[in-house]
């Protein structure tokens, strides 16, 4: 992970562009409204797969839903999801 995309995901955190997301309180993957401190910033395609730390790669997201998702794109989660339902009986 490049620190240089880590210290400008710190910089957009700190913008008026990040805290009206914030506000918002809407997770981006379960659509469930959080307070800002149950929230976090998620990069959909993660910094360790090659991805950025620009406004069109980060959304909030409840702390749950990051940390089911941890290093998959969207549609990994989702292919992952869906395996699991289709295995259990």
């Amino acid at each position: 992970m490049s620190s240089k995309e880590k210290e400008k995901a710190r910089q957009l955190r700190k913008s008026q562009w990040w805290q009206a997301k914030l506000n918002k309180g809407i997770c981006h993957y379960c659509g469930e409204k959080f307070s800002k401190e149950e929230l976090t910033m998620d990069h959909i395609l993660p910094l360790a797969r090659g991805g950025k730390s620009s406004k069109g790669n980060l959304v909030v997201a409840c702390k749950k839903c990051n940390n089911e998702k941890k290093y998959l794109t969207p549609a990994e989660l989702i292919l992952q999801n869906q395996m699991k339902k289709e295995i259990s009986f």
